[in-house]
């Protein structure tokens, strides 16, 4: 690759030392005390004004894969770049910058002065990329904290116990599941044997297929089960100590030593935690994938395939498909995107869908109501939760809807999905604010769900009954809380 550098003062001749032996490197110097003095050091030089055309084409410039403009004089830059561009249009220009001129105020001079349109494809600011780079160490620093602060907690544990129960929340989702993969794949580093364990059941089809295809190797159990009970220590991924997490007593809360999520922090989080704990709770990341992909990253431990699949798939899945990434997420699918299983992934993304599911999505259809571009649908009384989830993505996909509602009846509760596309809409609010003074409910701007346990419904006298009750009211409340009318 032969590349072609402007001048030759000190930040020229730092770059082609850099350069030299890996590239062929030319260096154009005005000055002819500093061309020897660069051409003594072992360096291609063209004594010369790199502004003019004579000086750049001695040098090569039509031949050059790259050239490099280190002046910081204005004039000088727009010259060289008109020049450099006479000469080869499509050669990749890398210039410096004042820091108080931007490289659209470069062109637009340009194209006032010489009345040619030209592209320059890379312009550094000094002070920018000093700022980066401080950035970049400061978040390094950050990131290595943070990894560090983890394994020193995980051989403190190691002095005390050879064991460590992982806990996910209950119906752990695709995030949750690759998280605690990670967190047991750091944890045996040092020796640590690990159970990964969850309440709850996993029934989406897609989450189904994540466990089997990558061999997860995850346990149900219940509460108070000697399972639980047997390890001394506790780590909570993807969630905290909230209804979410069903199969933890209150005196478990004292063994839990480890916390890592992305979920907005539980008020009065540290009265169930004890002081010691390690705690990295970042709201600002979408998922807790990331964060610990982002430890497996700074520890440099190996990450196989089946792993970085996992950690793929759980970002994809919690950042709505990669439309909502944070810093961290993209440096994690950055870290991953290599080593990713592409066609493992696909099967997970596309398997079979169930019998149960494809029921499920049925009634939805046919059961749907129409309130103008709002759908609310029941699916009566099922077994697979995630189903109704499933049905409130197919639904909001129908044309002119905007906002979607499915429940369903699912052993002694309601399972209810929300999803909307209507800007003007937050539906975790909408859900909070209908359903959240008889049952749990929340979510996201975009998704949202909540669970009422069945109660006075119960009075009903058979499941129809129990069926119409329990739509009018959740029509009649999420209608309300939407402030639309029923017509």
């Amino acid at each position: 690759m032969r590349v072609l550098i402007l001048g030759g003062g000190a930040l020229g001749r730092s770059i082609a030392e850099a350069l030299k032996g890996e590239f062929e490197v030319t260096i154009i110097e005005r000055d002819e005390v500093r061309a020897n003095a660069l051409s003594e050091g072992g360096f291609n030089v063209v004594h010369g004004d790199f502004s003019y055309t004579a000086s750049l084409l001695k040098a090569g410039v039509e031949k050059a894969d790259l050239v490099i403009i280190t002046t910081m004089d204005v004039e000088t830059i727009k010259k060289s770049i008109y020049v450099v561009r006479s000469n080869n249009k499509e050669v990749p220009i890398i210039t410096l910058l004042p820091d108080d001129v931007t490289l659209e105020d470069i062109l637009a001079s340009i194209e006032s002065e010489f009345e040619a349109q030209l592209k320059v494809d890379y312009a550094i600011s000094p002070k920018k990329a000093l700022r980066n780079a401080v950035i970049q160490t400061v978040e390094m620093i950050g990131e290595r904290k943070n990894a560090t602060l983890l394994m020193r907690k995980l051989k403190e544990l190691k002095e005390r116990s050879d064991s460590l129960l992982i806990v996910m929340h209950d119906n752990p989702d695709p995030d949750a599941i690759a998280s605690a993969i990670a967190l047991s794949t750091i944890a045996r580093t040092i020796g640590l044997r690990t159970q990964i364990v969850y309440g709850g059941d996993i029934t989406h089809h897609e989450n189904r297929a994540f466990v089997n295809l990558l061999g997860a190797d995850i346990m149900k159990v219940s509460k108070g089960s000697y399972e639980l009970k047997k390890y001394p220590f506790l780590a909570m991924v993807d969630c905290q100590p909230n209804g979410n997490v069903t199969i933890l007593e209150r005196e478990d809360y004292a063994k839990i030593k480890i916390l890592i999520d992305h979920h907005q922090i539980l008020q009065h989080l540290q009265e169930f935690i004890p002081e010691d704990a390690f705690l990295d709770i970042r709201p600002e990341v979408n998922s807790s994938a990331a964060i610990l992909s982002e430890y497996l990253r700074t520890l440099n431990i190996s990450v196989t395939p089946e792993l970085a699949t996992a950690l793929f798939y759980g970002i994809y899945i919690d950042t709505k498909k990669f439309s909502k990434l944070s810093h961290v997420d993209l440096k994690a699918i950055e870290f991953l995107a290599g080593n990713v299983n592409y066609e493992l992934l696909d099967k997970i993304e596309h398997p079979d869908i169930s019998t149960e599911t494809a029921e499920v999505l049925a009634k939805a259809i046919i059961n749907r109501r129409i309130y103008k571009n709002i759908v609310i649908s029941n699916v009566g009384f099922i077994t697979n939760r995630d189903a109704i989830a499933e049905s409130a993505d197919f639904l909001l996909r129908l044309e002119g809807i905007t906002t979607v509602l499915v429940f369903g009846i699912v052993d002694d509760r309601i399972e209810i999905s929300a999803r909307t596309i209507d800007v003007r809409t937050n539906i975790g609010a909408v859900l909070k604010e209908a359903f959240g003074d008889i049952g749990s409910a929340g979510g996201h701007s975009q998704s949202g769900g909540a669970r009422i346990p069945l109660g006075i419904f119960k009075l009903a006298k058979d499941r129809n009954s129990l069926l119409r009750l329990a739509e009018e009211a959740i029509t009649e409340k999420f209608l309300e809380a939407l402030k639309v009318k029923e017509s």
